[in-house]
């Protein structure tokens, strides 16, 4: 009762903002009502989207990343997706999509500006953002650490400091205290080895130190979430890594893998063919850095993603805590694949995986807006995109797959004479050796069985 009289209260201007944005979406034709057939996934499938803290909110304070966007010269931060003033229609967006889940970030850097204490007014805006994540029917998932911290901390050293454990620890206490008993699923560290390495070029951590320190900081409140809040879920999820998943996540998942109620995974990109690799300009030396967007798009390979870890941890349920595809600017692909298809196909290789026996939960769509891709704008992600360094207004404009996935969430699954756009790969180009030792075929499925 606590809690939702605070939501109330919270969040009658958020219902306000939002109210001209849900009259427009009301009106929308509807999905189509769902199959009779029963989804493979099961009625208590979580569908869900996602978002980060500093990527979208825009009107950010001191921390390392604002500080290595002027020492690199990256894209101008700009204003992000200003999610800080727009929470309130983008999480309408997703909940006209029909989502059950919307994955946010809640940012150490705005709460706890200067060592001595924390900002209230930054704690209310996310006790507003939460709220309306429940009112409009969705589950928060929570991300306490999205790659950013305060300026403080960066002038102590950051993960170097032998104290960034004991400090970090005490703002996700505050946070945990603050939201625990509106019961949001967590994510401590969002892709710990992926942040590792943005430390390592960015600031020159140690990147054996790091490892060591976010497996300590997420052992720790790990247990300090189930003791304020008994039940909860916690994840640290992984940045999948086809090809190399052991070599690459398997340490950080020897030190915490005890400590995850589920397997959170975030699947994107296949192999590079051996010519793509091997390409060399003709004085000999190697070609330019691709953009994101040329990186190569498999999406059988979220099979194998699911099937790894359930091997690897069969008594752990699985969920997809971020997944996607990048276009250059939201421009068209030059093969034509589209967001819709990519998406369609996503979710027939997770029923494939869910048939086959895996404990598959949940899954989030990267993103539900585009946004600061750590350092530029180009790779565009999100359902609805926004152009932030050419249109002043930020408008959302939905690209095809916000059909697409709305549909899809309606009927929980693709329909069962569905087939994936997207031809299989070349098994060396997926997730090998698995991909080739144990290949999955495209297959029709039968009624009685999606």
């Amino acid at each position: 009762m606590r809690s939702r009289l605070r939501r109330t209260a919270l969040t009658g201007f958020a219902a306000t903002a939002a109210f001209l944005l849900v009259t427009d979406l009301a009106s929308a034709t509807p999905p189509p009502a769902a199959a009779a057939v029963r989804s493979v996934l099961g009625d208590d499938f979580l569908w869900g989207v996602a978002a980060s803290g500093f990527q979208s909110e825009g009107n950010a304070p001191d921390s390392n990343w604002t500080r290595y966007i002027g020492e690199k010269g990256y894209d101008p931060y700009e204003n992000a997706g200003d999610f800080y003033s727009r929470y309130a229609s983008d999480i309408a967006l997703a909940a006209h999509l029909g989502a059950k889940v919307f994955r946010v970030g809640i940012e150490w850097a705005r709460l706890q500006p200067q060592p001595a204490g924390w900002d209230e007014q930054a704690f209310r805006f996310y006790d507003a953002v939460v709220a309306a994540i429940l009112d409009a029917g969705m589950q928060p998932m929570l991300t306490l650490d999205h790659w950013v911290y305060p300026g403080w901390a960066a002038d102590r050293g950051g993960w170097m400091d032998p104290a960034m454990v004991t400090d970090w620890l005490d703002n996700a206490r505050h946070v945990v205290d603050r939201y625990a008993d509106w019961n949001p699923v967590w994510v401590t560290v969002n892709e710990p080895v992926a942040y590792i390495m943005h430390e390592v070029r960015h600031n020159g951590t140690d990147a054996a130190v790091m490892l060591d320190r976010i497996a300590e900081a997420h052992n720790n409140i790990y247990d300090y979430i189930h003791r304020v809040q008994p039940g909860a879920q916690v994840t640290s999820n992984v940045g999948y890594v086809a090809g190399a998943e052991p070599e690459v996540n398997g340490p950080l998942m020897d030190r915490i893998g005890e400590k995850l109620d589920f397997i959170g995974v975030d699947y994107y990109f296949g192999l590079e063919s051996p010519e793509v690799k091997a390409a060399t300009r003709p004085d000999g030396s190697l070609p330019a850095p691709v953009g994101m967007w040329d990186l190569p798009i498999r999406p059988e390979g979220i099979y194998y993603a699911l099937q790894h870890y359930s091997k690897r941890f069969p008594d752990k349920p699985l969920y997809i805590v971020e997944n996607g595809m990048p276009t250059e600017n939201g421009n068209a692909r030059p093969d034509g694949y589209t967001r819709a298809d990519h998406v369609r196909d996503t979710v027939y290789w997770l029923e494939r995986a869910k048939a086959d026996g895996m404990n598959l939960i949940g899954y989030n769509y990267w993103s539900i807006t585009d946004n600061y891709e750590w350092g530029s704008y180009a790779p565009r992600f999100g359902l609805y995109t926004v152009d932030v360094l050419d249109d002043p207004t930020l408008t959302r404009q939905p690209t095809d797959a916000v059909d697409a996935y709305r549909r899809i969430i309606a009927a929980n699954g693709v329909p069962t004479s569905y087939l994936p756009v997207r031809e299989l790969s070349d098994c060396a180009l997926v997730d090998p050796p698995a991909s080739c030792e144990t290949p999955v075929d495209v297959l029709e499925r039968s009624n009685s069985t999606a």
